[in-house]
């Protein structure tokens, strides 16, 4: 009889929430420090296991910092939950697939280091915004790609970097059509970010989630929550129609959630439709770790 795990995540609860600062990786030359968020370990009932979100920050994978994203991150970790956000190595110094390395071995790290911070290693979610999207989206497709998964870990063989869900936060899911549709609208400097990063267009589309799911390769497919804003003039409202439409026609599930009126990164500053976007990723990961759990 295989029994049910005890492992929840309550949209209801409010723990009081702490941060630790940690570097992750240190090669000598870049050190990469996470901020950890989770709930205060004396707090009533905050005892743990609790499941974790690796966060990846957006920046056109070239600028950015994890501080962006601390009122989403606090407001997840406070429903019960440890979440991770990020710096990684950025363009135009270490061009793709850096970015995607330093998040692969991310989530190793920290199922490695579960009980450090009170995580069950077996529940872990991923999510990103703008670019920091597409980053996690490529890792949670192909978490055992040579290529991600090429940094070694100590201690961390068996360990893969695989991840139970997504949520993706305005996310640039197709660059190659990102790229041009900056070319053409007016805004090349988000271009030439792309251009440093991927460095040629072929890239752009080898690295490309949606061109992988239309060129059917093979890939892992965790349920998948996209929050987009109807009028973000950095992500064209096509981009995530076709990724819900070819995820969905690959075997996947994608829960597409639409702001009307909301630019690029609404949900990082205060207001109601932010506060709406929080809540309805508390949900989503209360569903998915309930259907982990069962």
């Amino acid at each position: 009889m295989v029994q049910q795990s005890k492992l929840t995540y309550d949209p209801a609860a409010r723990f009081e929430v702490e941060s630790t600062e940690v570097v992750y990786r240190d090669d000598g030359r870049t050190p990469l420090p996470m901020t950890v968020f989770s709930p205060r370990h004396d707090a009533p009932g905050a005892g743990g296991p609790f499941p974790a979100l690796v966060r990846v920050h957006g920046g056109a994978w070239n600028v950015g910092d994890r501080a962006g994203n601390e009122r989403i991150d606090r407001a997840l970790a406070e429903c019960g939950m440890v979440v991770a956000a990020i710096e990684f190595r950025r363009a135009p110094d270490h061009p793709y697939p850096a970015q995607v390395q330093d998040t692969n071995y991310a989530v190793r790290w920290l199922k490695l280091h579960a009980d450090d911070f009170g995580i069950d290693p077996a529940c872990f979610g991923g999510a990103g915004d703008s670019s920091g999207g597409h980053t996690m989206m490529l890792n949670a497709m192909r978490p055992d790609d040579p290529a991600y998964a090429a940094l070694p870990l100590d201690g961390g063989e068996g360990v893969d970097a695989s991840v139970a869900y997504v949520i993706a936060i305005c996310s640039v899911l197709d660059p190659y059509t990102r790229y041009f549709y900056d070319r053409s609208d007016g805004t090349p400097e988000r271009a030439k970010r792309a251009e440093a990063y991927f460095l040629t267009t072929a890239a752009m589309k080898q690295a490309n989630p949606q061109m992988i799911l239309e060129r059917g390769e093979p890939v892992r497919l965790p349920p998948v929550l996209i929050i987009q804003g109807d009028t973000d003039d950095n992500i064209p409202n096509n981009v995530p129609l076709m990724f819900e439409e070819s995820y969905t026609a690959a075997g996947g599930s994608v829960q597409l959630e639409w702001f009307p009126g909301m630019a690029h990164q609404f949900a990082r500053q205060a207001g109601p439709e932010s506060d709406r976007a929080i809540e309805i990723m508390r949900s989503f990961i209360a569903r998915q770790i309930g259907a982990w759990a069962a």
